[in-house]
């Protein structure tokens, strides 16, 4: 039975600019918002789109986000025909051949594409908080009588050279694509999310794999091949919450925006657009006498007993008496001992941060940077961490990192 469209989505990133975040890491599977993975965004659009068959390719640590997906269930993938399935580098007899680039990952999965014999293929990417109806992208596709359509944002044109930018015309036809221009032409940049024809991606795969010169990219070769060869191609223009949260400052950015869904646009408790995901099955959070909290996320399992301001907490983190908690993404299983200050920066999971230690600082005309200590880190009683440092080992008692 042929699948309409299937989703293959691209997990395979290292996240190398998220640090300790990501050392033992995918970054699709890096916490998120309190109660989530990265990746639970583009399964849970699947779901909502009306997708039921998911391909993941991962190649980076994906030991917990093999196991954070397993058979699909929580976002109702587990199927016998479809549903979601982890596609790794296949071992070859000489050893594992890992993807070289975004084509080529696509293209040693397309005996697994063959199988739902698709007229059409939707590619993501595994490292964006997005909430889209990929369904609209497939009807505007069909509409156009596309071969090729990407979905693009409008962004501030003083940002315009940071991003692979679609020039149009009126039609919203593509007529030239610039990758991170000096002087752009256009502000719709790609989301780097695409649906192609399953014939044409195909052929372009096909050839693109047999030019040794080329570096197997969607931005780098397939989109200027198709470019080449006067495809029809169109971008679809989005305007929901979209953040890639490739860097420390965005991924605490887009945390905090959890916080603000009237203005950011991202809202975390829509009925009617639910984010599934493998929650914790832990207790609700409670909050003690001496604690108190002032416009935060509190998720299951937390005990409060400090004063918590502006913050995430993921599932089971301890704030104990007289710890100050501000502007902070805390996740999950983190304990913040008595008296420790903690502001403006990410603590990943499982660390402990003793008695009467600092970890960042509020910015001042100095400095703003987002101090980030890395999973199972143990800070010592009464020590320092500066507010751009990155902290990926156990700091000693009353011992300072900057």
């Amino acid at each position: 039975m042929a699948k309409e469209m299937i989703a293959m989505l691209l997990a395979g990133g290292q996240g190398s600019r998220l640090y300790a975040l990501t050392q033992n890491l995918a970054k699709p599977a890096v916490p998120f918002g309190g109660k989530y993975r990265i990746i639970d965004f583009p399964l849970s659009n699947c779901v909502n789109s009306g997708i039921d068959t998911v391909g993941i390719l991962t190649q980076y640590q994906p030991l917990v986000l093999n196991e954070y997906i397993g058979n699909g269930q929580p976002w109702d993938l587990d199927r016998l025909h479809g549903g979601v399935h982890v596609l790794p580098p296949y071992q070859q007899a000489s050893g594992s051949d890992w993807y070289k680039g975004t084509a080529n990952a696509i293209y040693q999965n397309i005996s697994f594409i063959d199988r739902y014999d698709p007229e059409y293929v939707i590619i993501l990417s595994g490292d964006q908080i997005c909430k889209q109806d990929y369904s609209d992208f497939l009807k505007f596709h069909k509409e156009k009588g596309a071969e090729f359509s990407v979905a693009v944002m409008e962004v501030p044109w003083e940002e315009a050279s940071r991003f692979g930018l679609m020039v149009t015309d009126d039609n919203d036809k593509i007529t030239e694509f610039q990758e991170k221009p000096k002087e752009p032409k256009s502000n719709l940049a790609s989301m780097g999310i695409y649906i192609f024809n399953w014939d044409i991606l195909r052929k372009y795969l096909e050839e693109d794999e047999a030019d040794p010169n080329s570096e197997n990219d969607f931005g780098n070769n397939i989109i200027p091949n198709l470019l080449r060869d006067g495809r029809d191609m169109y971008a679809y223009r989005f305007s929901g919450y979209w953040k890639d949260v490739g860097t420390i400052p965005s991924l605490w950015e887009a945390n905090m925006e959890v916080l603000d869904p009237e203005h950011s646009g991202i809202d975390l408790f829509d009925e009617e657009w639910k984010i599934y995901s493998r929650n914790s099955g832990m207790t609700g959070h409670k909050i003690g006498e001496t604690g108190v909290v002032e416009n935060s996320m509190i998720t299951d399992g937390c005990r409060i007993n400090g004063h918590v301001k502006h913050s995430i907490l993921f599932a089971g983190v301890k704030v104990e008496p007289g710890a100050e908690v501000e502007d902070a993404v805390v996740m999950g299983g983190t304990t913040i001992k008595a008296g420790a200050v903690v502001k403006h920066c990410i603590v990943a999971e499982n660390v402990t941060i003793g008695e009467n230690a600092v970890v960042g600082a509020m910015p001042d005309g100095e400095s703003s940077g987002v101090a980030t200590v890395g999973s199972g880190v143990e800070i010592g009683n009464g020590a320092k961490v500066g507010p751009n440092a990155m902290v990926s080992n156990n700091v000693k008692d009353g011992e300072e990192q900057w």
